[in-house]
Formats: structure tokens, C-alpha cells, sequence
């Protein structure tokens, strides 16, 4: 009996002091131990308050995993959604958004070129941009400059990015019917607003506009190339005596040395002085070549380079006034950007700012 009250004080202590103790052991496995009290055995707490044990539940775990499994789903979604597709067909490589454009790149054909597909993620932005600079954005299809052959694609004409402006006819009030009729006949014969042309035909037969200018044009000419021969492109930069713009013009060249886009800069900007009615023309640029074989002072030994020379000769000698000089390529950081944009155009295409 005075073994069952030891027990208890001891039990009653324990609990009060630990009270927000929580063990996992069951405590019918627990023995006290009287070492003062040789009479004393140990005595089971089962044998006191029978079986007994504390358990103790908590959902902070699961929480914890639920919220860590969303934010990984969530994490996975939006990586998903920055995802791309590389294909690679022979030689050709094409980025893809979606996979089932790159299972159509498969042929049937035990002739079709091979084809690799290879997924990332998250294109970079200075990938893009270079993308851009050196290949085709959306296209129907693409294939490289040395599968091209002869009539391919039937017949093609030149086209513009945007449709030219609608022409129009006005007939005064005064004038007779037949005369109203014979307008309405030419007004007819105008070429459709639909119509596409080449930017290029009319400054390739390059006559002194009806309005000739007094004043001095002032040309700033400069030529790119990514890779020397590479992508190319050319540019020029018009501006009156007082450094008012008149217009910038780039030129999309296709695969040039850089040498060859600054004579065709050259001659971009020389045209379209020419056509607005300059006679007087300054002209400076930061090729020495050019400027040197212009004045004389060098020889022209290169075929392409000579005919290129040739035809800017014939355009300065369109000139009352002409004049070359060479600067610095810091002295014409104007034309050196446009022609840095010029390299992003399709071969032959103009544009004018």
C-alpha cells in the first residue's frame, strides 16, 4: 500500500511539471524505481491506472506539403508557358511555340531531310533580337538561298511592305463632257493602289527632279556587314546646308562585304538627292576606300567593286557640284546606326524616315 502511494505522488508530480510533455512510448511501458526503500519492487503503471498512453496530432505537416506541392505545380505551369521548340532539318533551323508545328517538319517520305526536335526555356531577349537580325520571323516556309530554283514560285513581282496611297484624278467644273470623259478614261489607265513596285525602279533610272534646289545637299553615307561577307545592309543620311534632316534611307543588301555596302550607300544616298532635286552635293563618309577610289587618288581592282564604282561616278557626274571627303567613324555615328538596322531588312527592301 505505501508502494501504490509513492506511486502516485510521483505520477501526480510528473504530470504536473510536464504537462505539455507528449510521448510517443506508451505509459504501461514505464517503471519507478524506489532505490531509498529496499522493500520497494518496481511496479508497472498498468497495474495502477491500466493501459494509458498520450498521442498527439497535427495537420502544420500536411499544410506545409500541400502549400510546397502548389507552388511547385504553379512554378511548372509558368515555365511551361515560356517554353519553345528548336527544329532542325537538314540544314534549316526553325523556333517553334507549339509541338505540334514541329511534328508537321516530319515527311512521309523516306526521302525527307531528318528531323531533330529539341525543347528549352525562357528565350533569351538578345537571342531574339538576333534571331531577328539573321533569319525569318512567322514564315509560311523557309529553305536556304542555295535550294532556290527557277520558277519555284511562278511568276514574281516586286512588292512593297505597305500599299501605296490611292491615286486620284480632279476634273474641274468648266470642263466639257467629252473632256470629263477622256480624264475619267486615263484616270482608268492609272495603275491599281494594289499594284505592287519596286522602290528601286524609278531612282534605278535616276532623272533631275522638275524642282532643281540651289542648295547643297549634305550626304552621310555608311555601309554594315556581319561577317564581312555577311548579312548586310546600307544607309544614308540627308540633310540640308543648316543640318536640318531631310530623310534617312537604309537598304537591306543580303549576303555583301563591307566594302560593297558602302558603295551601294553611297549610291542610295546619291539617288535620292539627285531625285529631290539637288544639284549640289557634299558627301562624307567613313570608308577611305570609297572616298579615295570616288576622288581617283586609288585604284578600283575588284570586278564587284567596279561596277559599283562606275555607277556612283555616273551619278556624281549628274552633279553641278560634287564633293567627297572622308571622317572618322565617331563623325558619322548617324548613318553608321541606320546602317546597323539596314542589316535586319530582306534583301532589296528600302526604307525611308
Amino acid at each position: 500500500m505505501n508502494c501504490l502511494s509513492h506511486a502516485r505522488s510521483y505520477i501526480a508530480l510528473g504530470l504536473l511539471k510536464r504537462s505539455s510533455y507528449v510521448s510517443s512510448i506508451p505509459w504501461n511501458e514505464c517503471f519507478f524505481y524506489m532505490p531509498s526503500k529496499s522493500c520497494l519492487k518496481p511496479v508497472a503503471v498498468s497495474s495502477v491506472f491500466g493501459i494509458c498512453s498520450v498521442h498527439s496530432y497535427s495537420s502544420r505537416s500536411k499544410a506545409v506539403k500541400s502549400k510546397m506541392l502548389s507552388s511547385t505545380v504553379v512554378s511548372a505551369v509558368d515555365k511551361e508557358k515560356d517554353a519553345f521548340f528548336v527544329v532542325r532539318k537538314g540544314d534549316v533551323i526553325g523556333i517553334y511555340k507549339d509541338l505540334s508545328d514541329c511534328q508537321a517538319q516530319v515527311g512521309s517520305s523516306v526521302f525527307d531531310l531528318p528531323v531533330s526536335v529539341y525543347k528549352g526555356y525562357s528565350l533569351p531577349k538578345d537571342t531574339e533580337e538576333y534571331l531577328s537580325s539573321v533569319g525569318l520571323k512567322k514564315p509560311l516556309y523557309s529553305l536556304r538561298a542555295s535550294d532556290l530554283k527557277d520558277d519555284m514560285f511562278g511568276a514574281l513581282t516586286p512588292c512593297l511592305f505597305q500599299e501605296p496611297a490611292p491615286c486620284t484624278v480632279k476634273v474641274s467644273e468648266d470642263e466639257t463632257t467629252s473632256e470629263t470623259k477622256s480624264k475619267d478614261d486615263k484616270k482608268d489607265q492609272l495603275p491599281s493602289a494594289s499594284i505592287s513596285y519596286d522602290p528601286l525602279e524609278k531612282l534605278s533610272k535616276v532623272e533631275p527632279s522638275a524642282y532643281i534646289s540651289d542648295e547643297t545637299c549634305f550626304i552621310e553615307f555608311d555601309g554594315a556587314s556581319k561577317g564581312n561577307p555577311g548579312l548586310s545592309g546600307a544607309a544614308a543620311v540627308l540633310k540640308t546646308e543648316d543640318g536640318s534632316l531631310i530623310c534617312r534611307v537604309r537598304q537591306g543588301l543580303g549576303i555583301a562585304t563591307n566594302n560593297a555596302a558602302e558603295y551601294h550607300a553611297l549610291i542610295l544616298g546619291l539617288k535620292y538627292a539627285i531625285e529631290k532635286g539637288y544639284k549640289n552635293i557634299k558627301v562624307k563618309g567613313d570608308s577611305k576606300l570609297v572616298c579615295m577610289q570616288i576622288k581617283g587618288q586609288w585604284k578600283v581592282n575588284h570586278e564587284v567593286l567596279a561596277k559599283l564604282h562606275k555607277e556612283a561616278k555616273l551619278l556624281c557626274n549628274k552633279c553641278v557640284s560634287f564633293e567627297i571627303s572622308h571622317v572618322l567613324r565617331n563623325l558619322n555615328a548617324d548613318a553608321d546606326e541606320q546602317a546597323n538596322l539596314a542589316v535586319r531588312l530582306p534583301e532589296g527592301e528600302v526604307e525611308v524616315a
